[in-house]
């Protein structure tokens, strides 16, 4: 009986330690706090993207504004600013060497940065587009010195002979342009004045010579027929 008594004792669960009580609130109270700061953090999260939601909207709606630039932020706000921006129809680019430095910056299509501009927001410099103009035409400048320095001054083209002088027997001593003003009819190729073909007679004369003519040869013609009969 004893025995019995004493191995249903031994089956039965211990009762907790006190120690073991406080470890398990400790246990349920850190699982609580925990709870609270993800759900905190998920709230936090949907605030802001709603607030930038918002400000992109106004960006879009400014016809004035081109670009927004953001203070340095984290990692997680920087990746909801580029959602929206993608979500909105806009390109965002993110800057900075340091993580604690990186900032977010968003561009209108229409107004998207060209490869130098984003060159300098990435050597952390101010974009002006009409430093940048000078900047790049003093480039220029220094790179046509430098090849004229290597290879010598530019020099014209020249042909190596003057085309008058190559037909001057065709064209003459003076350039045709010139010559066009003095040049003449040459009788000897028949250019003939147009006076000169002229004809002043009347009808009735040319007809009357016409006639003559005709006759003329039909007199030739019966005496040269008379001529040789037998």
């Amino acid at each position: 009986m004893a025995d019995l008594l004493g191995s249903i004792l031994s089956s039965m669960e211990k009762p907790p330690s006190v120690g073991n009580q406080e470890s398990r609130r400790k246990a349920r109270e850190q699982a609580a706090r925990m709870k609270k700061m993800q759900e905190d953090e998920k709230k936090k999260k949907a605030d802001f993207r709603k607030r930038m939601e918002k400000e992109v909207s106004e960006i879009i709606q400014d016809s004035n504004m081109q670009k927004k630039k953001y203070p340095p932020m984290g990692k997680i706000e920087r990746s909801i600013i580029h959602d929206v921006a993608e979500v909105a129809g806009l390109t965002s680019f993110s800057f900075g060497e340091e993580e604690e430095s990186r900032y977010v910056m968003i561009f209108k299509k229409e107004f998207a940065p060209s490869d130098e501009e984003l060159e300098a927001y990435r050597r952390g410099e101010a974009w002006d587009p009409q430093i940048a103009e000078e900047k790049r035409k003093l480039k220029q400048a220094q790179f046509e010195l430098e090849r004229e320095a290597r290879t010598g001054p530019k020099e014209e083209a020249c042909p190596n002979s003057n085309y008058r002088d190559k037909y001057s027997h065709l064209i003459g001593v003076s350039a045709a342009k010139e010559a066009a003003h003095t040049l003449e009819a040459n009788k000897a190729y028949g250019c003939v004045p147009v006076a000169n073909k002229r004809d002043t007679r009347s009808i009735e004369e040319a007809m009357n010579a016409i006639r003559a003519k005709k006759k003329q040869k039909r007199s030739e013609g019966e005496c040269a027929g008379s001529s040789s009969s037998p």
